[in-house]
């Protein structure tokens, strides 16, 4: 294709979506009005979440490290303290950093996570002075008493209400609360101000009776407790 033709492809566009009516491009709402409602699945900026007891989820496995494509994440894991253990686990995530001058959010950390420690919250809205505050530490990281994200200077919380209250955008999309067979399963343990978060929905939902847990006396599905 030449280059004339490129742009002709360009403005039959851009004049086809002014006369449809069709907005292109949505001005940014700064003070003028209401921020446009995040989407569940939004990739914004991580936490590290804890259990509703308040012990730490991150068991500093390094999985999420050796998982993400742009190396922005540094974990170095240690023993757990036996007379005051930080995890429930034998050991914890000792230093914790995100830099998020790599950071694509592909939430490819948070489906190797087997803890669900790491998550991505809704908070997208941020930027930094200097290169220092884009490297996120783990005090900066892990959530607060209540369970939610730490609120830092340059972060835009204006839409607090929304950020806060769903803070982890939890939803996997290739793990098994993504998928189509989990739609109404409870498949993530409690979190600390949350509780146990509702059950996947909005999937492509199989037929109501592939729902149902197969009969014990089911010789069908007997395959020695393996379903």
């Amino acid at each position: 294709m030449g280059y004339l033709e490129g742009f002709g492809v360009t403005f039959r566009k851009l004049f086809k979506g002014s006369n449809t009516g069709r907005t292109v491009t949505v001005p940014y709402v700064k003070d003028s009005g209401p921020k446009r409602v995040k989407p569940e699945r939004i990739h914004g900026r991580h936490v590290l979440n804890r259990y509703e007891d308040g012990m730490e989820k991150c068991i500093g496995c390094e999985l999420c490290a050796g998982v993400c494509p742009a190396r922005c994440i540094y974990v170095r894991g240690a023993d757990n303290p036996p007379d005051d253990p930080v995890s429930p686990g034998e050991r914890y995530g000792f230093v914790y950093e995100i830099n998020y001058l790599r950071c694509i959010h592909c939430d490819l950390c948070v489906e190797a996570c087997p803890t669900e420690a790491i998550t991505e919250s809704k908070l997208f809205e941020f930027s930094f002075t200097n290169r220092q505050d884009a490297i996120y530490t783990k005090a900066e990281l892990v959530v607060d008493d209540e369970g939610l994200p730490q609120q830092l200077p340059w972060e835009d919380w204006s839409d607090l209400a929304t950020i806060a209250a769903q803070s982890s955008a939890w939803v996997r999309a290739t793990a098994p609360s993504g998928d189509a067979d989990y739609v109404g399963k409870v498949a993530w343990s409690g979190e600390l101000g949350f509780g146990v978060k509702p059950p996947e929905q909005g999937q492509s939902a199989p037929e109501p009776e592939a729902l149902d847990e197969p009969s014990d006396a089911d010789p069908e599905h007997d395959h020695g407790g393996h379903h």
